[in-house]
């Protein structure tokens, strides 16, 4: 195996490489001030959302957040692994790509074996398919359901014949060989003597590939009576149900660009929509289709389809698809939610009414928001005070899972004009701890004669993490950061609030999206020992990202991003990538007035004084259980002290 590329090499090379000729080479850019644009050629648009900062040397869409390096965009454009996309950037560098040599891990090298095992397992049952004595009963299985021998290739549809050794027999001929099929799923041992044997028999074979086609785990639909009807590959080394979608890797291969993913039920659904040339099903794998799903599933469309039978276990399923999806809509994201008629599946169905009526039926698919008003209305009058009161209670903490972005403050608008309630007292039901929200809404008090920030309620006690004030409705050519505006951004209007930074960002997240677009901040970063001591995700990525830019303080983002993907690998790097991106997206109209590193000083202090007040919360809880009087002095003293503070700051 090929050593690992020098992260120097990485770093040099994009240095190197101008990413507006990487991009070009590919999708035809137009200047457009500072920069570039052009239609995004990961999602299907007219107009030209697409920007690419040759400054910056860093690429963003705007409709659906693909984002990151030149590296990046030639890994996702040009579908290569990691080193292909290296050796591709560094042809164009007229440079050779050196390796170091290096010893795989153990768990590396066993990984690498179980694709080899797996790989050939999927062979064994396709050549069963054709040529085991026993293959009629399944050929004229797959007949029956309609499938043609062109599509049962294409999804790679094998047969594992009756018998409990036939696997074993064909590919065990070791004792490593048998202890790798059992590692990757393929044989049950039975602790209690030892004995091994075939989890597939007699059941039509699925191969489940990941997004790299490389065979990970099965899923076997019986011929016979047994139970289950439906069997999958257990969790193993490189086998995930809870992330994996059956059929996304074929979907991927038949469309340039997704233009959605329909997720249905099993694997016979999914075929059989290809068949129909409805070729972007895929399915979860026995689970609820979760928000690790959801993730995989946005990466290559922005629309994502549940298909559902419209029975009550069917609404039932697309109320946890729901409530899965919430956290997922981004900016640009669709989810919608198809109900077929009662007994029907998409198998059956598309091929009562075809594909193109089955086409028809996806495009009138119920979108998100209003499939969840619906749901939640359901068995409201919304009519009278009481309803509108119960609407607001279940609707808003649903709506406070939707991230931060134009969508989510368009559903509590939508909810607002729906209970006739104002947008702060929507707010307040959210921002209250469970305990502490009302039972119904809070009379409205008398018009205040200047704006209050949610700091002054009495249920919200954190001033120093409210968002930044909302500006004016008319945005100007001010509306992006300078970096990715089109021409020179008008002087700030009389009266104008300045920019405070990306609205609504947590001020975990925003310390690491400014640290990006001003790495140079890194030296003069103060050492703050309770978040360097955080366990808090974001914080830990914070701790790592300045490390870094102490170590290498010449990393311009190109270079983190880079960097971060080797020694990370890509979802963190992706996860990074949207955070730089946050500042290109931010609804700032005067960035010309932002001081990013004021904004990002006072994040610290703020942070600094929020975990410094956890821990002493912390503490006082311990204290709290035990009885006053049984305390010492120093401890009494600390309980006052932590109120005189809270009463000084105004908490």
């Amino acid at each position: 195996m090929a050593g690992l590329i020098p992260q120097a090499f990485i770093d040099d090379l994009l240095d190197r490489i101008d990413i507006v000729d990487v991009v070009d080479a590919r999708v035809k850019l137009k200047k457009s001030g500072k920069n570039y644009s052009a239609c995004c050629p990961f999602h299907d648009e007219k107009t030209p959302s697409f920007t690419v900062s040759p400054n910056k040397q860093f690429y963003y869409c705007f409709g659906c957040g693909a984002s990151g390096t030149a590296l990046g965009f030639v890994l996702e454009h040009d579908r290569l692994s990691f080193p292909q996309a290296v050796e591709e950037l560094a042809k164009m560098a007229g440079v050779e790509v050196p390796r170091e040599a290096r010893e795989d891990s153990p768990r590396q090298k066993e990984r690498r074996t179980l694709y080899e095992v797996l790989e050939k397992a999927d062979a064994f049952y396709r050549q069963q398919l054709r040529h085991s004595p026993a293959r009629q009963h399944a050929v004229n299985y797959l007949k029956q359901r309609g499938l043609s021998g062109e599509i049962a290739r294409d999804f790679g549809i094998g047969y594992a014949p009756p018998g409990w050794d036939n696997l074993m027999k064909a590919l065990g001929l070791t004792e490593e060989d048998k202890h790798l099929l059992a590692e990757g799923g393929m044989l049950i041992e039975r602790p209690e003597d030892k004995r091994r044997y075939d989890r597939f028999r007699n059941r039509i074979m699925f191969p489940i590939r990941d997004t790299r086609g490389r065979v990970i785990g099965f899923g076997g639909r019986v011929l016979g009576d047994d139970k289950p009807k439906y069997l999958n590959s257990p969790e193993t080394p490189v086998f995930h149900k809870g992330k994996e979608l059956y059929g996304l890797f074929e979907a991927r291969n038949a469309h340039r660009q997704l233009p959605r993913l329909l997720v249905v039920e099993g694997y016979m659904d999914v075929v059989a929509l290809a068949q129909f040339g409805i070729r972007y099903g895929v399915a979860t794998l026995g689970t609820a289709c979760g928000e690790d799903h959801l993730a995989r599933a946005f990466k290559y469309t922005q629309e994502v389809v549940f298909c559902f039978d419209g029975d009550a276990a069917g609404r039932n399923a697309a109320q946890r698809a729901l409530e899965n999806s919430l956290s997922s809509m981004q900016d640009g994201r669709q989810v919608k939610f198809l109900f077929l008629p009662e007994g029907e599946d998409p198998d059956t169905l598309v091929r009562q009414v075809g594909a193109e009526k089955f086409t028809g039926m996806i495009d009138m698919a119920v979108p998100l928001e209003d499939f969840l008003f619906d749901s939640v209305s359901d068995g409201i009058d919304i009519q009278s005070m009481e309803g509108r009161a119960r609407l607001s209670k279940r609707a808003a903490p649903l709506l406070h899972q939707l991230p931060a972005g134009i969508f989510r403050e368009l559903m509590f608008a939508n909810l607002a004009q729906r209970t006739g309630l104002p947008l702060d007292t929507l707010m307040e039901l959210v921002e209250a701890p469970p305990e502490a929200r009302p039972t119904e809404p809070k009379p409205r008090p008398p018009e205040p004669t200047e704006h209050k920030s949610h700091s002054t309620s009495p249920q919200h006690t954190d001033p120093d993490f409210q968002s930044a004030p909302m500006e004016p409705e008319n945005s100007g050519s001010g509306y992006y950061p300078d970096y990715l505006e089109a021409g020179p951004a008008e002087a700030p209007k009389a009266g104008t609030p300045q920019y405070r930074g990306p609205l609504h960002l947590p001020p975990t997240k925003l310390l690491c999206a400014i640290l990006l677009q001003h790495p140079e901040l890194a030296p003069s970063t103060p050492d703050i020992p309770e978040i360097s001591a955080s366990e808090q995700e974001d914080l830990v990525v914070f701790t790592e990202l300045l490390a870094l830019l102490r170590q290498r303080p010449n990393y311009n983002l190109s270079r983190i991003l880079g960097h971060w993907r080797g020694s990370k690998g890509a979802a963190a790097t992706e996860a990074l990538a949207q955070l730089a991106a946050t500042d290109l997206i931010s609804h700032a109209r005067q960035a010309e007035s932002y001081d990013g590193r004021q904004e990002y000083l006072d994040t610290i202090t703020r942070l600094e004084d929020r975990l410094q007040q956890d821990r002493q919360k912390a503490e006082l809880e311990k204290l709290s259980r035990k009885n006053f009087n049984e305390l010492s002095e120093s401890e009494k003293q600390q309980i006052r002290d932590f109120h005189t503070q809270n009463q000084a700051k105004g908490r």
